[in-house]
């Protein structure tokens, strides 16, 4: 079974049946029964690899991106059957692949690109083919991303880009970027950018891991001496990408937030639900003053729900989250290492200590989150940042003064 016969036109009923009949012909029956007991029984059955090889059945369906065009790798549904689609996909936990891809490149092509670059692009995206990551932040440019100096040079039909990006998140295994490079030196800092789309698999990219706390090398930095691109594959127009970009970063922020693909597996550490398992399981329940701790975190976890709902709302209303989707961000941000910090101080000696083993899984799950969640309050922007984000356009403070503010780039001074 490929594309599944669902429309904008199809009844919200004929849909959810076309989906479940999709679900017991073509989702394993151990994977069906094992979601029943819940995430941890569905684990144990359902490997990472086994998923990524049964993935292109998923994505061939259309139900990975319902509200997508059938030429961009979706059904072209409304979002109330996405919705409904949602409701018989939800316990099965079928996660997304490409989460950069998915979110921050398509956010930009669908906002700003042109329908060849769409119909190029998406597909591959849709079903894992083409993995992207995103080359945006530099050494000297993090918090500040506009001050970045990677360089893009007209050459005939294309650029050449020249200059060095850092903490970009699964660059070793990515096959495109989406990268943003100076372009006008001359102009002001958020005015001489260009947003293009990058092959990493060209003589002048290079990509060294960075190694993390938890052991892994998730995050890289990666050097461009003379990497090419056509200029068909600049989105937008010249020196209009930090416009470009805000697509591309409102969409990563709702990312991080868990509501977007990548959901709490980006994130790092498992819900707050985990916590009372865990309370249970080593005999904290009873102390009244965990409990409290423990519903505390899982009441906020209600609320970054209800928050994202809310995005997403808006989403389907066809209006952009700006900068609401700098909230979920700010709030996931703390309300994750809260979490996992608690699930850390639920565990005892035992977060501490383990039988020695080569494995490098070894390291126990709700460690491994504790540590992985140092990363939420940066990755995203910052939570300063999103902190003056909200603060300027949500509450509507004034903006710090800024001395450069409409002066060249090459004239502004940099670490």
């Amino acid at each position: 079974m490929s594309r599944l016969p669902i429309s904008a036109t199809t009844s919200v009923d004929d849909a959810v049946a076309t989906v479940q009949q999709w679900v017991e012909a073509e989702v394993p029956a151990e994977w069906r029964s094992a979601a029943a007991d819940g995430s941890d029984a569905l684990r144990a059955v359902r490997s990472h690899d086994a998923y990524v090889s049964w993935y292109p059945t998923f994505a061939d369906s259309g139900l990975v991106v319902p509200t997508w065009e059938p030429e961009h790798g979706g059904l072209g549904v409304t979002n109330e059957i996405a919705r409904a689609i949602e409701k018989v996909l939800g316990p099965l936990r079928l996660r997304r692949l490409n989460p950069l891809g998915l979110n921050n490149a398509a956010a930009a092509l669908f906002s700003h690109g042109t329908e060849e670059q769409r119909r190029r692009f998406l597909p591959p995206i849709v079903r894992n083919e083409e993995k992207w990551c995103q080359l945006f932040s530099e050494p000297g440019a993090g918090s500040d991303l506009a001050s970045l100096a990677t360089r893009a040079v007209r050459d005939g039909d294309g650029w050449v880009i020249t200059g060095q990006k850092v903490w970009t998140t699964w660059a070793d295994e990515a096959d495109l970027a989406i990268l943003l490079a100076r372009t006008d030196p001359d102009a002001p800092k958020h005015k001489g950018i260009t947003y293009f789309l990058l092959d990493m698999h060209q003589p002048g990219v290079e990509v060294r891991p960075l190694r993390q706390i938890t052991g892994e090398s998730e995050f890289n930095e990666v050097f461009l001496d003379g990497a090419r691109v056509p200029d068909a594959h600049r989105v937008g127009e010249v020196n209009d990408g930090w416009r470009v970009s805000a697509s591309t970063l409102s969409s990563e922020r709702q990312m991080v937030s868990g509501s977007g693909s990548g959901g709490m597996g980006r994130l790092g550490g498992s819900s707050a639900d985990r916590l009372i398992t865990l309370a249970q399981e080593t005999g904290r329940w009873d102390d009244p003053v965990v409990r409290n701790k423990v519903m505390r975190l899982w009441a906020q976890e209600q609320i970054r729900g209800w928050t994202n709902a809310r995005v997403r709302a808006a989403l389907s209303a066809g209006q952009s989250p700006g900068a609401a989707s700098s909230i979920g961000k700010v709030h996931q941000a703390t309300l994750n290492q809260q979490i996992q910090d608690l699930m850390v101080d639920l565990l005892g000696t035992d977060a501490v200590a383990w039988p020695a083993t080569d494995d490098p899984d070894a390291l126990p799950r709700d460690v491994h989150g504790m540590m992985r969640s140092l990363a939420n309050a940066t990755e995203g922007g910052t939570t300063d940042i999103n902190k003056n984000i909200l603060g300027e356009r949500v509450l509507g403070l004034p903006k710090e003064p800024d001395p450069w503010k409409g002066k060249p780039w090459k004239d502004i001074p940099r670490s």
